[in-house]
């Protein structure tokens, strides 16, 4: 038994390694590659001006593009455009494709449901909360939490308190917030 279940606790370390499932930024620009959501999850680029110069590059190599995949600065970036956005899952020259490839499929998907199918820029604008909670949904640090669409809508709605996204107010989601941050330290 014991070399079993040394076995198991191995096989447990690999599969909790975050460096397996690590996403290094999500990014959103527009048609014109001007940033409407980016969020870096480590120093790869540590300052404002070098994420710009990095968004600018990917923006560049992808925006006429029609695969989904680029190498991009040592990276691996999978990308889709829906009418004026462009949405990026970034991780390491390493990182399965895959695991990158359910990330933004999984955002996508969510982001269409959240908001009915309308996937362009001024109604994301106008859910920038809901963009929010659901990608702090599918990504914690790098890690990825989830990659079932239904289930980020489901737990974005529950944060809502059940009010449609579309009519909270700035203010309820942070009272929302500041509830999930209350309970985390009640834990």
């Amino acid at each position: 038994h014991a070399s079993a279940s040394a076995g198991l606790r191995k096989m447990d370390a690999v599969l909790l390694d975050p460096s397996l499932y690590t996403v290094k930024a999500v990014l959103i620009l527009d048609n014109d590659g001007e940033r409407l959501f980016a969020k870096y999850y480590d120093e790869t680029y540590p300052t404002v001006k070098e994420q710009k110069a990095f968004e600018k590059n990917i923006f560049n190599k992808t925006h006429r593009t029609d695969s989904e995949i680029a190498l991009l600065e040592g990276l691996t970036v999978v990308y889709k455009s829906s009418i004026d956005l462009y949405f990026y899952v970034i991780g390491s020259s390493h990182e399965n494709e895959l695991m990158l490839m359910a990330v933004l499929n999984c955002l996508f998907d969510s982001l269409s449901q959240m908001l009915r199918k309308n996937v362009e820029k001024r109604t994301l604008l106008e859910n920038m909360e809901g963009l929010f909670l659901a990608v702090d949904e599918i990504i914690d640090g790098g890690v990825i939490l989830e990659s079932d669409p239904q289930q980020v809508v489901h737990r974005v709605a529950l944060r809502g308190d059940d009010v449609p996204l579309t009519e909270q107010t700035v203010s309820q989601v942070l009272q929302s917030a500041k509830e999930q941050i209350k309970w985390s330290l009640l834990r």
